[in-house]
């Protein structure tokens, strides 16, 4: 293959919109279209079949992943369309074989899917040696969200064999250019494609890249490890974290000091008696940068936070603070512009008395917060993000955004958020 192939993975539930989508990737430049698992699973080999009518001169995939059944499977898509079908690198070797066997027969191409295979490497040689077409490099979605690339196994096994590889896993317009350059046949990319709001000009962007060897920078598509969630966080909002955890992490009852305030920090808790100021003060010198301090007050009065409290934080870099209890001093708060967030609002001070601990588990409106766990809040409220998980849900997070911004065009171009949703459609029977 003298340039690589750039392969759009349709990975929709609707076929409305996989048709839609790919003829304006198309005519971006997308060369091969793939019917993806989700589609073939929503909607049957009928997906095929419409992409072979409405694009013939395209080469057009069916993502079975195969695991069983292997000749009625490839026979299936052979006869609906399909130049190329996928089986996984886990099957069995007798699943394998009957695949190549049944392309052969019928002018079928197999690539065998290394998703999820304990030696890819060694794996990818046996299956070339059984005669298959393509070996697929592919970081499941799942693991994407937690920050995982194909890239570097991709390299090691454009080492070990000669047929032509297909990579995927979270490909956009700057990766798609490192994917050509480290080997890649096929560059398979899907979301930065298909939820951009104008998949023509992202397709060609991409081919760009591909053909170019130089990647095109983006704030989208990009999935973030521990020491870039900020970047992610920075472009979503908590509705978007609140449906990344399934439509929960919300701490109820604790709202913004003033409009606008917006706060992304881990946290550093403080556990204190009603009105005692003391160890929330003391915690603001034992925070750092970027932090955010969580107050568990008991949820009522007196105020444990105001004014000064806010100027020694602003002077430690502090995010913001969380109070379960009560804020005063709010205009200058507001004036200072200190993402500040209480369940209270009262004019009346508490006093120091030195009651309570800094660095345990505290309370905030009912949810329990750990030392480290990630706070974001905006005008909507405030989300938690548990730390061992909180890069995962801000990729998850930034997916939703990434999906609404295709619906936002949809609606702008005549729909209407019903159709859009295809909401009769998966009404639940």
């Amino acid at each position: 293959m003298a340039a690589p192939v750039l392969q759009l993975a349709l990975d929709f539930l609707d076929l409305p919109r996989a048709l839609a989508v790919a003829g304006e990737a198309v005519r971006g430049g997308a060369d091969w279209l793939e019917a993806g698992t989700p589609l073939i699973k929503s909607e049957g080999l009928e997906a095929v079949r419409q992409l072979k009518r409405s694009f013939p001169d395209n080469v057009i995939i069916a993502d079975l992943k195969t695991m069983d059944a292997g000749r009625f499977e490839m026979e299936s898509a052979a006869k609906a369309g399909a130049r190329i079908a996928g089986v996984l690198g886990a099957a069995s070797d007798a699943t394998i074989a009957e695949c190549i066997e049944v392309g052969r027969n019928y002018g079928l191409k197999i690539n065998v899917d290394m998703i999820e295979v304990p030696d890819p490497v060694a794996r990818a040689r046996q299956v070339e040696q059984m005669g298959a077409d393509y070996v697929g490099i592919h970081t499941a979605i799942d693991q994407q969200m937690r920050g995982e690339a194909p890239l570097d196994l991709l390299r090691r096994v454009k080492a070990a064999v000669q047929i032509p590889i297909a990579v995927a896993g979270g490909i956009n317009s700057e990766t798609a250019a490192e994917a050509a350059r480290g080997g890649a046949d096929i560059v398979i990319v899907g979301g930065a494609i298909i939820k951009a709001a104008d998949a023509e000009a992202a397709a060609r962007q991409i081919k760009q890249a591909i053909s170019t060897g130089r990647g095109v920078k983006t704030t989208l598509y990009k999935r973030a490890t521990g020491e870039t969630i900020r970047t992610v966080l920075a472009q979503v909002s908590t509705a978007n974290l609140s449906d990344a955890m399934h439509r929960s992490g919300d701490l109820p009852d604790l709202r913004p000091v003033f409009p606008g305030a917006r706060m992304m920090g881990p946290a550093v808790t403080v556990r204190t008696f009603p009105g005692d100021w003391a160890k929330p003060v003391e915690a603001i010198d034992r925070a750092g940068k970027g932090e955010v301090l969580v107050i568990d007050a008991g949820g009522c009065g007196p105020a444990v936070w105001g004014e000064l409290a806010t100027h020694s934080a602003l002077k430690r870099g502090l995010a913001g603070v969380v109070i379960f209890g009560a804020v005063r001093d709010t205009p200058e708060i507001r004036r200072l512009e200190f993402p500040a967030f209480a369940s209270m609002i009262t004019p009346t001070a508490g006093e120091p008395k030195g009651f309570g601990e800094i660095g345990v588990p505290v309370n905030a409106g009912g949810v329990k917060i750990n030392p480290g766990d990630w706070l974001v809040g905006d005008d909507d409220g405030l989300v938690r993000l548990p730390k061992a998980k909180a890069a995962e849900i801000a990729n998850r997070a930034m997916d939703v955004l990434e999906r609404e911004n295709r619906l936002r065009q949809e609606i702008d171009a005549g729909s209407t958020l019903s159709q859009v949703a295809y909401l009769e459609k998966w009404e639940k029977t």
